[in-house]
């Protein structure tokens, strides 16, 4: 079983990675890459989902952060898609 600050740096990994793709495809707004954005935040939404599963209620700001991180790149790459 992996340590929960390893689990932290993926989390906080996978969101940096989404927002990167999210900024790429809507600039671009190329059908591909609007793909790849919604599955990059899909999988930093699962793992973020599976980390909440498991907190002990610490890190309380950093869960509230990465969770407004995740929305912040729905929202964008939604409105791009509309």
């Amino acid at each position: 079983m992996s340590e929960p600050y390893s689990d932290l740096q993926q989390i906080e990994m996978s969101i940096k990675s989404a927002q990167h793709l999210v900024g790429q495809a809507t600039k671009s707004m190329n059908g591909n890459q609007l793909k790849a954005a919604q599955d990059a935040i899909n999988q930093a939404k699962e793992q973020f989902q599976q980390a909440l599963s498991h907190k002990s209620g610490t890190n309380e700001q950093f869960y509230e952060f990465s969770s407004e991180l995740i929305e912040k790149c729905e929202t964008q790459l939604r409105e791009a898609n509309e």
